[in-house]
């Protein structure tokens, strides 16, 4: 064998050496990437399920929150049914403060309105609180009219409560009716 035939040889076998090596390299590729797509789509799988879970954790959330309100606020119909009857009776102490001779009834008439608003207050129910001199808030109260005000510091300001407002839990079901001065 000549020198030339030899390095032939020596040549041959670094090329199919080469050729293997790339070909297990494609290979390695091919594994890696078919194992990495794998991967891959675990992940995706993973973060859908996270993203799916966490939707599912707000939305209990969201409809227990839902239900508190319901039963906070379930009795709204009959509170606002009730609060006429409220009335009635303030009207009815007032004018029966009035008449020096009905002490008696007036002491009936009491306890009934106590215990009615006992009730009721146990139930949630809560007055908001207007006095006479009171700024005036749109906000907070209605104006049923205007009147001119007796002195220059009641202009703007409440000078008599017709309607008392009453809450339920946070939520306004009433708001007090005012007369306010110009």
């Amino acid at each position: 064998m000549s020198k030339k035939d030899k390095n032939k040889e020596v040549e041959e076998p670094q090329v199919e050496d080469t050729a293997t090596a790339t070909a297990e390299a494609e290979e390695q590729k091919v594994e890696k990437s078919a194992e990495e797509q794998l991967q891959d789509q675990l992940a995706a799988e993973k973060d859908k399920f996270m993203r799916l879970f966490a939707e599912f954790e707000n939305y209990k959330k969201r409809t227990n929150k839902e239900r508190v309100e319901l039963f906070k606020t379930a009795s709204e119909k009959v509170m606002i049914a009730m609060l006429p009857v409220l009335d009635d009776f303030e009207r009815a102490l007032t004018h029966i403060e009035d008449d020096k001779e009905a002490e008696e009834l007036r002491k009936g008439v009491l306890l009934i309105y106590n215990k009615l608003l006992n009730t009721l207050e146990q139930q949630g129910l809560s007055r908001i609180e207007v006095n006479k001199g009171d700024a005036f808030n749109a906000d907070d109260h209605e104006a049923v009219t205007q009147i001119p005000a007796p002195s220059d510091d009641l202009k703007g300001k409440i000078i008599d409560v017709i309607e008392r407002g009453y809450k339920l839990g946070d939520k306004v079901i009433r708001f007090p009716k005012v007369v306010i001065g110009q």
